[in-house]
């Protein structure tokens, strides 16, 4: 029986904008599933399944959790119909490679746990210009820096932070955790009425995205004031 009477229909035969590797040009790596992801590993099926399907069988294999897939070795993966040697090969050095990268940046990006931490990071950045710009660190769950954004520049007296601007920045890095950031030139380290309303509104905002606003910095050559440390993050 032929695969397409089997209902089966091979990966080269699907729509154009179905397929994995074309998605993945097209959109993006995160725009695919995990098992869309696999399959581009796998790159072929067998008579019967398709390389999705075999990615998918792969990843009820491993109950659809891809820290157990990282530690199935190639004995493990050559026991699933339709993944011989060099295809479990590949996916273990796929994962070996995501494992290492993992570990690379728990080690060399930093962990911002207090205001103190989190100056001494946009203090280059901030402290000595002579206009007002805002800026985010973007934390993960662990409160470890995934990068440092630029989201406003502005005068002497004041920059516009948009919040929508400051959110799309957030969800772009899925950052679970943001310390907002910005300075004073003039060398005032009390934060201004509007400072404390946008602070209020952003906290509000990002509550909604499931995203924590820790702290509001405002920075200056002389040192800084955090929202946080003064209970002004409520």
């Amino acid at each position: 029986m032929s695969t397409v009477e089997e209902g089966r229909v091979p990966i080269r035969d699907w729509a154009k904008d179905d397929r994995p590797r074309e998605r993945l040009m097209a959109q993006g790596p995160r725009a695919l599933s995990d098992a869309e992801l696999l399959a581009i590993l796998i790159r072929s099926g067998t008579t019967k399944e398709s390389a999705l399907d075999v990615a998918k069988r792969l990843m009820a294999r491993a109950g659809n959790d891809l820290q157990r897939l990282g530690t199935m070795g190639v004995a493990e993966f050559t026991g699933t119909r339709g993944i011989g040697e060099a295809k479990a090969i590949a996916i273990v050095a796929a994962l070996e490679l995501g494992r290492r990268r993992r570990e690379r940046d728990t080690h060399e990006r930093p962990s911002v746990a207090s205001s103190a931490l989190a100056y001494e990071l946009i203090r280059p950045k901030l402290a000595d210009l002579p206009h007002e710009e805002f800026w985010l660190l973007l934390l993960d769950r662990g409160n470890r820096l995934l990068e440092m954004a630029s989201v406003s520049r502005g005068g002497l007296h004041g920059t516009v932070a948009d919040p929508k601007v400051i959110f799309k920045a957030a969800l772009d890095k899925r950052a679970s955790c943001l310390v907002l950031c910005h300075n004073h030139p003039s060398g005032q380290l009390r934060p201004s009425e509007e400072d404390i309303r946008l602070t209020r509104k952003l906290v509000d905002g990002a509550r909604l995205l499931d995203i924590q606003v820790q702290d509001h910095l405002i920075v200056t050559a002389a040192g800084y004031y955090s929202f946080a440390d003064n209970g002004m993050m409520g």
